[in-house]
């Protein structure tokens, strides 16, 4: 039986993820006082195609909303916060909302070719001064393309087409479409938004064939985005207090705001952040993103991981192991890898390497290899990722002065997997107690639109994971896992 709980003034924090949707009630002083949760699913109708259901997506949220409202007895929350998946796209028409074709998630390729055919260095030069981010399938503005050409090719005049990235559909949903926005730090995923101005670049909407005209305005994280409306789930009239892609959302609830503090979220891919201030210098590898914009903008430097989670999914199916917790056990069987390693390349690399043609292998086997040694590899290549993204992020002297790496998400709650990254990186890693950073930071942004005080996310308790390897060993442990990269890579 669930249990019902008196719920004070709360933001119903909605955080729709690649394969969850989940809502939580958090109260003023961060506590959740109620959660729901709902599958979504995903599909892969060809080699590098990654979909999903726009449909399925807002019944999974619906799910998950009467859920925590069922925790809360009821009880009408003060507003509306949404943290979501980034880069995905949707296309919808503007009168009933209906889908007009599948998502296009973030981690499709399908649009590689159409990217490689933009590709020059001066194009390249272009793209990334402009909108901080490299020339790749994973960002929006190729998907857009796609998904627009295939609405045009539609009998004239049958769709109002609207296309937005999660967060627009959502927004759109709650306020029965009478909100056509973005906020910004999502349209700053697109290859669209000129970082400088935060408004869209016409040059780059002309390079990837996008009208602007047809895209959703910009507008802040912390805007009004519109009121409820029609939903039959909740009253009319409940504001939508603040918006956030699910990387800022956490980074924001971890309370990281100098360069000092990064975080990483350890989901089906992961994301590393670290927030620059006004410092939206490009570098190589990483990305430079709107991490938020309020009275002023946040940027932050990222890199963008394609498969971590989904890697240890892979070799949990492959082996047999039950899940993450059983992969996890597994793994702890082994004192290391003993040599091998899985570079889960399944569409291709992310940052810092951004080639999505590279293969995924598995090297190192020997007669002696036995399933934890592969356990092992598996948690070893979702932390030499993100170790390749830090080392990215701080090379140089201009590099970042990061000291200490916020961990959240699913595969945090690995002891072993933090263990191995604070060794891979040398430096501390804190695991929050709390699990939904990225449902509270979206949920944090909505506080101050409603003028609520900021609890101090510092005062959360966390684990710390401190390095217990020598600076050879770890050496020598980049080295090797430097080498199996170097052999997945595609070579012309």
């Amino acid at each position: 039986m669930k249990r019902t709980v008196a719920a004070p003034d709360y933001v119903l924090a909605l955080d729709e993820g690649t394969t969850n949707a989940k809502a939580l009630a958090i109260a003023p002083d961060g506590t959740v006082l109620a959660s729901g949760s709902a599958p979504v699913p995903v599909s892969h109708p060809r080699p590098g195609w990654v979909e999903q259901d726009a449909e399925a997506i807002w019944q999974a949220q619906a799910r998950a909303i009467a859920a925590c409202l069922d925790g809360v007895g009821g009880a009408t929350p003060a507003g509306i916060a949404i943290s979501n998946q980034r880069e995905s796209v949707v296309a919808w028409d503007a009168g009933d909302g209906r889908p007009l074709g599948p998502v296009l998630g973030w981690q499709d390729s399908r649009t590689a070719e159409f990217c490689d055919w933009l590709r020059s260095p001066e194009r390249e030069f272009a793209v990334s001064a402009t909108t901080g981010l490299s020339l790749d399938p994973m960002f929006s503005a190729p998907k857009m393309r796609y998904l627009l050409d295939m609405v045009d090719a539609a009998p004239a005049g049958a769709f109002r087409a609207r296309i937005g990235t999660i967060d627009s559909w959502l927004v759109a949903r709650l306020t029965g479409q009478e909100s056509y926005v973005i906020e910004a730090g999502n349209a700053s995923r697109t290859l669209l938004l000129d970082l400088a101005t935060t408004s869209w670049s016409e040059e780059m909407c002309a390079l990837f064939g996008v009208d602007a005209a047809r895209l959703p305005r910009v507008v802040r994280s912390d805007a009004h985005f519109g009121t409820t409306r029609a939903l039959g789930l909740l009253p009319d009239g409940i504001p939508v207090v603040g918006v956030l892609g699910d990387s800022h959302a956490a980074l924001f609830g971890h309370g990281c705001r100098s360069s000092r503090q990064a975080k990483a979220t350890y989901g089906t891919g992961s994301s590393v952040m670290v927030p620059t201030g006004a410092n939206r210098e490009v570098r190589p590898g990483v990305a430079t993103t709107l991490a938020w914009l309020t009275e002023t903008p946040m940027y932050g430097r990222e890199g963008n991981i394609v498969a971590s989670g989904a890697a240890m999914d892979w070799v949990a199916r492959l082996l047999g192991a039950g899940g993450g917790k059983g992969l996890d056990a597994l793994a702890a069987d082994a004192a290391s890898s003993e040599g091998v390693h899985l570079v889960p390349a399944f569409t291709g690399l992310g940052a810092p390497w951004w080639d999505r043609r590279a293969t995924g292998l598995i090297t190192g086997v020997t007669a002696g290899t036995t399933p934890a040694h592969l356990a092992r590899a598996a948690l070893e290549a979702v932390a030499h990722q993100v170790a390749d993204v830090v080392e990215a992020m701080t090379a140089g002297p201009a590099g970042s002065d990061l000291e200490v790496l916020h961990a959240d998400g699913g595969a945090s709650s690995s002891r072993l997997l933090m263990q191995i990254q604070a060794d891979l990186l040398g430096r501390e890693v804190l695991v929050s107690a709390n699990a939904e950073v990225s449902a509270l930071g979206a949920a944090l942004m909505g506080f101050a639109r409603l003028g609520w005080e900021l609890p101090d996310p510092a005062a959360d308790p966390a684990v710390v994971y401190r390095p217990q390897v020598t600076a050879p060993l770890r050496q020598a442990a980049r080295a090797q896992w430097g080498r199996a990269i170097a052999r997945s890579r595609f070579r012309p």
